[in-house]
């Protein structure tokens, strides 16, 4: 009796664990489980560990090779501390590249972020949606070496080459007209005189009512007279009435030699489509065009002296266009090859956010009354701002390596003017400098610029992991 109210005191003082509790795990399965733990990361190492070497090759290693390289001098041999840097920054090369970089951090990734989205927002109206997508993603497919090429070419400013400048000549020449003889001049001591501006006046004073005034120009190719020009002689011969000034402007030279300068000859054909001024005490009173023969003709004008004037206009050389390379559009050229490349870029990621908005917000917005823009406004962007950071600190960060445009695109005498960090880091340690000290402290610049860009990014895709 007592030995079982001793077990019974026992069973409830243990709270009944005696026949409840489970049974102790078989020896060896503690050890069972943790070989298996250490085979998992034994594997998980071994498919790790080619990505870490490649990183530590690639990325680790040149970065503190670079780090430690920036404080030697350009053989590497003499330790000068911060010297590099001191140097960097007192360059005004390395300033004007600092420079160009703000400008293309600050302008292209904003143009690419709301081209993109501008796009992107439009693009779900076209009936042919895919296509079109397909059409302004495919710059990506191209190099930045064939796209450096590509608009090299376009922006040459010879009309005859750079496409951009065809367009810009034609377009102006539309409207302002083209100059009838570049580069045609009179005679020295034939009775025109020269102008401060460029323009031809008869040196002396001739009266309606009298001969034809003979105005000579040379300076003009035969080759490249009009189809349409006539002789001059007959013109050249005809009596004004009263109140009426006549004239010819010619090409003052005889093919195959002979003639007689100041006079028109024979063989001699006129200029039309010249302008010609009938000028009275300073002030023009007339204006007439050359015909195909040279002529024209001044009616209607008062008894008096007058003067003969040819405009500077008929003489100016033609309009060439815009000088895109030059040192003061060569940066914003590039950066308008760059937009071309990464619109695409920024119009399909930024789609892609779109596609995955709720319909019903945008539909409730409609029905409550707001119009497209306020839709746009104020539900579509602000539900895209985080696919908009996104994209916007992928493009500084890329922005902040761009190299290839900029080293093709610019030619060599405005380099200077459109270099940024990267292409100045690589002119001073290989492009001629052969300083990679110097070259070595503007990459570790570059980097630390690069840095908070990354960081950012890398914390926001985290934020936004469930």
């Amino acid at each position: 009796m007592n030995a079982v109210t001793t077990r019974l005191r026992r069973a409830q003082g243990h709270g009944g664990h005696e026949t409840g509790s489970p049974a102790p795990p078989p020896p060896g399965a503690t050890d069972s489980r943790r070989r298996a733990q250490r085979r998992r990361r034994a594997v998980a190492v071994a498919f790790v560990l080619p990505a870490l070497l490649l990183l530590g090759a690639l990325v680790v290693y040149p970065v503190l090779f670079s780090v430690g390289r920036s404080f030697f001098d350009a053989d590497g041999t003499r330790f000068v501390g911060g010297g590099n840097y001191a140097a960097m920054f007192g360059d005004p090369a390395t300033l004007k590249a600092v420079r160009n970089s703000a400008i293309w951090v600050v302008v292209a990734p904003a143009l690419l972020t709301g081209l993109g989205l501008i796009l992107a927002v439009l693009v779900e109206k076209v009936r042919w949606a895919t296509a079109f997508k397909l059409l302004l993603f495919m710059p990506m497919a191209v190099s930045f070496l064939a796209a450096g090429i590509i608009f090299r070419l376009a922006y040459e400013e010879d009309p005859d080459k750079g496409v951009l400048n065809a367009a810009v000549v034609g377009v102006h020449d539309t409207f302002a007209g083209t100059p009838a003889y570049p580069g045609a001049r009179a005679r020295d001591g034939q009775g025109l005189a020269k102008g401060t501006d460029g323009s031809y006046t008869t040196a002396g004073t001739v009266s309606p009512g009298g001969r034809s005034v003979s105005l000579g120009l040379v300076g003009v190719p035969p080759k490249e007279l009009p189809a349409t020009a006539k002789p001059a002689y007959e013109a050249a011969s005809r009596q004004a009435q009263a109140r009426e000034l006549l004239g010819v402007a010619y090409l003052d030279f005889t093919p195959g030699g002979g003639g007689e300068q100041g006079r028109v000859d024979r063989a001699e054909h006129g200029l039309p489509d010249v302008t010609v001024e009938a000028v009275r005490d300073g002030a023009v009173v007339a204006t007439a065009t050359t015909a195909a023969d040279g002529s024209f003709r001044f009616a209607d004008l008062d008894p008096g002296p007058y003067m003969v004037r040819l405009p500077a206009k008929n003489f100016a050389q033609p309009y060439d266009g815009v000088s895109w390379l030059g040192p003061a559009l060569v940066t914003p050229a590039i950066i308008g090859a760059y937009l071309w490349i990464w619109t695409g870029f920024a119009m399909v990621l930024i789609g892609a956010g779109l596609s995955s908005l709720p319909r019903d917000a945008l539909e409730a917005a409609r029905m409550d009354g707001a119009n497209e823009w306020q839709v746009f406004r104020r539900i579509t962007v602000p539900l895209l701002a985080p696919i908009l950071t996104v994209v916007f600190v992928t493009l500084v960060i890329n922005v902040m390596k761009v190299f290839d445009l900029v080293y093709i695109i610019a030619p060599g005498p405005v380099q200077e003017d459109a270099t940024v960090l990267a292409t100045q880091m690589w002119l001073v340690s290989f492009g001629g400098g052969n300083d990679q000290g110097l070259g070595s402290a503007l990459g570790v610049l570059l980097l630390l610029l690069v840095v908070p860009a990354m960081v950012f990014n890398v914390r926001r895709f985290r934020r936004s992991q469930p």
